[in-house]
């Protein structure tokens, strides 16, 4: 009798986690497709009665600080230059075309606040800096933040540079390409091993040649930092490009996810999420939903799904940077590079993409499942030793993604600097309340260390709110949960 492949690697309750996962997805999928007919009308409608709930749980409305109405701005910010325009600074929007025909939206962050500009599209003379967002994210996530002085991105600007943030290949600014229309199932055929083989080569290429200088800082977070690992060990020349590579949150080879069903069934069988979300993108589902429940809802949701599936609990991210951030914390990736991360974590191995379905074997070690014996082949894996740009890891010691040890044994010794940032979860990193004084620091220094004429960059800065404090347009009010108590259920 033939064996099926799915068979021998699932228990009993894989199955039923199976089958329940397959039917909450169906049904969401047929919800979704009802919301996106619903009239205006009737979505307002589910929106206020999901309010009116909220306010009958936890207490009536009162009136919203300051900082409230500066949250409410940033959380209703359409895109980048809306968040931008918030703070008060110029961007520039520009498109890198990949070679392999994907179309990339990048940002930039050319001049200092106030800072008079006759030139745009050009070089600015300064030094010049990439920023790179992780996994089901885009360059949104770091100037979403509730005070300048906590944003990397505009703290890098004041203190003198010119500063790129990429976006990914598929998300909310980079969903066109020249070969394939992003309704079919081949424009969404990318995984990690096409970030790194296309979008940060390119992207950086395109920039050194926009700004005529002869190498940009790399900062990364999270998958940023797996693509750049990825992108520089297998692109030689790409490490003259890069002075240094600032890995925040670093991803490579996580040991799995606190959710222990998902996780076995997952590194079980990681093209199972094929059969669930189908060939193009994943988790379409989230505007929808983000449309219809009231906004403190949204983030408790949001809260509450990091915990189970990573144990984070954000206490180091205060609630109204939580419910600012959420709502720009999505963007759409292919369900193939989520596949690719879980034949990652299944193997426990740095590896491209795997094509074949090989059966590999799983043993408890050390409280993690790790595969045993001899499989039949080996998957390539990207040669992160060969790397050569200076690296600097800053990781949270409660970052249930971060295996330092591994990933330190897989890097050049000769140029790595690890620093452990007590306390800090993944996300603390980019939001956390404190990174203005427990992460930025660490980055300025790197930098002033590293990059091209550090004797152009502002030798301290002081960053003010400069956020417009017209709030006709925001009238309201906000509740006692604005506390961390409501957003942490």
């Amino acid at each position: 009798m033939a064996r099926l492949p799915l068979l021998g690697r699932l228990k009993t309750r894989d199955y039923a986690a199976l089958f329940v996962g397959g039917l909450f997805l169906f049904l969401e999928t047929i919800l979704t497709f009802v919301i996106a007919l619903l009239p205006k009308s009737v979505i307002q409608w589910f929106y206020d009665r999901s309010r009116l709930l909220f306010h009958f749980l936890v207490g009536p409305p009162i009136p919203k600080s300051p900082d409230q109405h500066l949250t409410e701005r940033i959380r209703k910010a359409e895109d980048f230059q809306k968040l931008c325009e918030i703070f008060g600074y110029e961007y520039e929007e520009h498109v890198v075309l990949t070679k392999d025909g994907y179309l990339l939206g990048l940002h930039r962050l050319p001049a200092k606040k106030g800072e008079a500009r006759t030139h745009f599209g050009t070089s600015t003379g300064k030094p010049v800096v990439y920023l790179h967002h992780g996994l089901l994210m885009n360059s949104e996530v770091w100037v979403c933040l509730t005070s300048p002085e906590r944003s990397v991105a505009f703290t890098l600007v004041e203190l003198g540079f010119d500063v790129w943030l990429g976006n990914n290949r598929g998300n909310k600014y980079s969903k066109k390409s020249i070969y394939h229309n992003p309704n079919s199932t081949k424009f969404w055929d990318y995984s990690i091993d096409d970030f790194a083989w296309h979008d940060i080569p390119d992207s950086i290429s395109y920039i050194l040649g926009v700004t005529k200088e002869p190498s940009l800082s790399y900062v990364g977070f999270s998958q940023g930092t797996a693509q750049a690992f990825a992108a520089l060990s297998i692109h030689p020349p790409l490490n003259e490009k890069i002075n240094v590579f600032i890995a925040l949150a670093p991803a490579m080879s996580p040991a799995g996810l606190a959710a222990s069903v998902v996780d076995s069934l997952m590194k079980a069988s990681p093209t199972l999420l094929f059969l669930i979300f189908g060939r193009k993108a994943i988790m379409t589902s989230v505007p929808a939903w983000q449309s219809l429940l009231y906004p403190p809802v949204f983030s408790a949701a949001i809260t509450t799904s990091l915990r189970w599936l990573f144990n984070w609990r954000s206490h180091n991210i205060g609630p109204l940077q939580r419910l600012a951030a959420h709502p720009h914390l999505f963007s759409y990736a292919s369900v193939k590079s989520v596949v690719h991360w879980f034949q990652i974590m299944r193997n426990a191995k740095f590896q491209m993409y795997d094509d074949d379905v090989q059966r590999v074997m799983l043993v408890q070690r050390g409280g993690a499942a790790r595969p045993s014996g001899v499989s039949a082949y080996a998957p390539a894996r990207f040669p992160t030793r060969n790397i050569v740009s200076p690296i600097v890891l800053l990781y949270g010691d409660q970052d249930s993604l971060v295996d330092i040890d591994a990933m330190l044994h897989e890097l050049p010794k000769h140029s790595v600097v690890a620093r452990r940032l007590r306390g800090y979860e993944h996300l603390d990193v980019l939001w956390g309340d404190n990174i203005h004084r427990d992460v930025i620091p660490h980055v300025v220094d790197a930098l002033r260390q590293y990059a091209v004429k550090p004797e152009r960059l502002a030798q301290e800065v002081k960053m003010t709110n400069g956020a417009s404090t017209d709030y006709d347009e925001y009238t309201g009010s906000s509740t006692p949960a604005d506390s961390i108590s409501v957003y942490d259920i």
